[in-house]
């Protein structure tokens, strides 16, 4: 059986061995490379071409960030950020980088008693990722402060005139850089709530809707416990970390319920509260993510007369959640990433014409 072949980017030289030596445990895996800084990380990814590149955040020469933009743009390569960034600041790099492309976020052993779970995290997230088919990330071509230019919106004619009332999307692996695409499609005067669950572990989702309320011109924050959701048009509520999202009432409510596919929150739990709450009022768009989180919830949607968006396979980072929703025929539309925002304006009452130039 061939190796996975890993190039280990850390500039701790204690830390760097150590990673090492936790991949060598298992014959699975092979490190070929080690690099000290983001300059040398991208030298050693482009003549090694390995097929998964551990990657710290905080380096000298070229910071992690500017490594994994370079790499997702000319070498695109499975990346998992190994971090232990926990500040503002630096959770804000980590949101930009998985945004760039990276799959994963990881953060770096505590040097305590629960290192063996670590390393078996470790490795089997190292293994994950490794079957991922990435390519060059058009985001990551643009560089941090890039702007991509708005699509046209061509595809067909979407529901009618139904009034609609909320949105809810969902997304998991590569959902940050899509998330973000779609709220800049969105015009700034959007009549409609938009609801979100995204896969992001602690520590690292703590601070993730602080940043994405700054990449676009829609207002973004955690949901708190009983906030209205009426009269929120063009906000974006999202769940909390290690909280389920559901509406009860047109009220917000969080619940600590049983994981669902070990997820918490769950897109599931978040689409079948809508399905519940607003019937053919409500719309749902699954998005990029790996497992099956969101498939079943996005049917219970579309059974109760709401409008299901799936992104499609050609723009999706990891064709595994829109996937499971389109064997259950739980998508009426499935749409490239470019065409997703435009096509939730048009649902909205916008017109189409807006959107083509």
């Amino acid at each position: 059986m061939a190796s996975i072949r890993i190039l280990v980017v850390e500039d701790s030289v204690t830390v760097r061995r150590y990673l090492c030596d936790v991949l060598a445990t298992d014959r699975e895996l092979e490190v070929v490379g080690e690099a000290a800084d983001g300059k040398q990380a991208i030298e050693l990814c482009q003549t090694l071409r390995p097929d998964v590149v551990t990657m710290d955040m905080m380096l000298p020469v070229m910071t992690g960030l500017g490594a994994t933009e370079y790499i997702m743009a000319h070498c695109p390569t499975p990346i998992l950020i190994v971090s232990s960034s926990t500040n503002r600041g630096e959770l804000f790099k980590t949101y930009e980088a998985l945004a760039a492309g990276a799959l994963e976020v990881l953060e770096k052993p505590q040097g305590d008693e629960t290192d063996a779970a670590w390393e078996r995290k470790f490795i089997a997230t190292v293994k994950l990722i490794s079957r991922i088919r990435v390519i060059t990330h058009p985001r990551a071509r643009l560089g941090t402060f890039g702007r991509a230019q708005a699509p046209r919106f061509e595809g067909p004619a979407l529901s009618g005139q139904r009034h609609r009332q909320v949105i809810a999307l969902g997304a998991s692996t590569g959902g940050p850089g899509a998330i973000v695409d779609i709220l800049r499609a969105l015009p700034a005067s959007f009549p409609l709530p938009l609801l979100l669950v995204l896969h992001i572990a602690e520590p690292f989702g703590a601070a993730f809707a602080d940043w994405l309320d700054g990449q676009t011109a829609h207002r973004v924050s955690y949901a708190r416990d009983g906030d209205l959701i009426r009269d929120r048009g063009g906000e974006v509520i999202m769940a909390p970390p290690e909280f389920h999202l559901v509406v009860r009432g047109g009220r917000v409510r969080l619940t600590v319920d049983e994981e669902r596919h070990s997820c918490r929150p769950s897109v599931d739990v978040l689409f079948e509260s809508i399905a519940r709450e607003y019937g053919p009022t409500a719309v749902a768009c699954l998005l990029t993510g790996m497992g099956r989180d969101g498939a079943a919830g996005l049917l219970k949607v579309r059974r109760a007369g709401g409008f299901t968006i799936a992104q499609d396979e050609a723009t999706s980072i990891v064709y595994g959640m829109p996937r499971e929703a389109m064997i259950l025929g739980a998508a009426e539309s499935v749409l490239p990433l470019g065409e997703i925002g435009p096509a939730l304006a048009v649902i909205a009452g916008h017109r189409r014409e807006a959107y083509r130039a």
